[in-house]
């Protein structure tokens, strides 16, 4: 059994001028250990996944339809005071500043103290001690010293370290990881990954890693689910979809990528814009930017369905399919 399972979800939110889908009837899972990429271009709904399986939608923000199941049991329709316990001790999350994650007002060894003493029983020194293993473990130097300093007494990459370590040490067994390198330096950044594919790798978590950079993904994730106006486009291993994409759209995001193996005078672009919520195309969503559309696209909404090593949501891979 998956560790987790999103099962057609959606997401709604209610306006004045009517309601927008936000996410349209998803569908994915998690083994244990298991790191899954969630990769696309702003707005395509990727930390709005992650928010609704945490439970932190915004409001007016909803679950409109199907489930999200942890170990089995749904925890899309339970109660902020019975999602509460679950959140910390079975789903941990890294969000992408350190900032808004950490209290300033609190020293970083106070945070992680009252976070380990909330989902685990163990009493003032044992959960210092263990406040210290983790400051340590995630490469905090001098954690002994430096567990009474305070957020903005360490850089923007130590207080990435500590928003790690927050979110494993009550040892959860998924952990959503949402652009956690997004506000870092490029080495800092290649830090980070390290850091959290061998502390996840250690310990057995399982990780929904939300990011827009390809190359993350490539570095970190065993699969990955490309996703496009709040569905998703493609979803298989990370080497198959990355060295064969299948869906026109992931092609075109693989074509906009340097390479270090071949130079090339220009790299491709996908023209066009992601549509905006409120004029999201009849058919495929991608449709008015793909190369290879017919006319099928534009009235059909395709599921995703067997594209070789991978599954795509495109009409090239339907069977007998009669296109131009």
């Amino acid at each position: 059994m998956p560790l987790l399972e999103v099962q057609n979800l959606t997401v709604e939110f209610p306006t004045r001028r009517g309601v927008l889908r936000a996410l349209d009837g998803i569908s994915f899972d998690i083994n244990a250990g298991e790191v899954l990429g969630v990769v696309g271009e702003s707005g395509a709904g990727k930390s709005l996944t992650g928010a609704a399986i945490i439970g932190l939608l915004e409001p007016p923000g909803r679950v409109a339809g199907g489930q999200i199941l942890l170990n089995g049991s749904r925890i899309d329709n339970l109660s902020r005071d019975k999602l509460r316990p679950i959140r910390g001790k079975q789903i941990g999350a890294i969000f992408q500043d350190p900032l808004t994650t950490l209290n300033p007002l609190y020293s970083v060894g106070r945070q992680l103290v009252e976070t380990i003493q909330t989902h685990l029983k163990l009493s003032d020194r044992d959960a210092r001690e263990r406040a210290v293993q983790w400051l340590e473990e995630v490469g905090i130097p001098a954690a002994r010293q430096r567990i009474d300093a305070y957020p903005h007494e360490f850089s923007g990459g130590m207080r990435q370290r500590v928003v790690i370590a927050l979110a494993l040490c009550a040892e959860p067994r998924l952990v959503i990881a949402d652009e956690p390198t997004t506000a870092l330096d490029v080495s800092i950044q290649a830090q980070i990954i390290a850091l959290l594919r061998g502390l996840t790798r250690d310990h057995g978590t399982s990780v929904m890693l939300v990011t827009h950079d390809m190359g993350v993904i490539a570095e970190t994730a065993d699969r990955v689910a490309v996703m496009y106006a709040g569905r998703i486009a493609e979803i298989g291993p990370v080497r198959d979809v990355v060295k064969h994409p299948a869906h026109p759209y992931t092609e075109g995001l693989m074509g906009s990528i340097p390479s270090l193996e071949h130079r090339v005078e220009r790299l491709r672009q996908i023209d066009g814009a992601m549509p905006r919520l409120t004029a999201i195309p009849r058919g495929c969503a991608f449709n008015p930017r793909c190369p290879k559309v017919f006319d099928r696209c534009r009235n059909d909404r395709p599921e995703l369905m067997e594209a070789g090593v991978t599954r795509a949501a495109c009409w090239l891979y339907a069977r007998g399919a009669a296109h131009v």
